[in-house]
């Protein structure tokens, strides 16, 4: 198999809740989900960013996941490895009310590439 440097990048952005986001008061809450609505929007419209899904685990995890750090996930191809700090970065500058997004949660990428199954060979 050889390596294609021209294929985009296939990042699993692995995202989370942290304590701060379950210590909020109840009328505050929307704020936060709302600027993780711009986060997801911000990611939605990068150049060299094409998202292929979004997996949000909330059904059968409820509250702080304790056996994983983790809450949903973004599964994108990505031009670059500077892109995918891009969107790492949306982290840092997505404002919720004083604070930004990373006072409520917390993003990893995990950077790889799509799977490609060789072709069997014939004997």
């Amino acid at each position: 198999m050889t390596a294609n440097s021209t294929l985009p990048l296939r990042v699993l952005f692995c995202c989370g809740v942290t304590q701060n986001f379950f210590d909020l008061p109840r009328e505050e809450i929307g704020k936060v989900w709302q600027a993780y609505g711009a986060m997801l929007s911000a990611v939605e419209h990068m150049p060299g960013v094409k998202v292929l899904g979004v997996m949000d685990d909330d059904r059968l995890t409820v509250g702080s996941a304790d056996n994983s750090p983790w809450t949903f996930y973004i599964m994108a191809d990505v031009a670059d490895f500077e892109k995918a700090v891009d969107v790492c970065n949306l982290y840092r500058t997505t404002p919720v009310g004083n604070y930004n997004l990373w006072r409520y949660g917390k993003i990893e990428a995990r950077v790889g590439r799509a799977l490609v199954v060789p072709a069997a060979e014939t004997a």
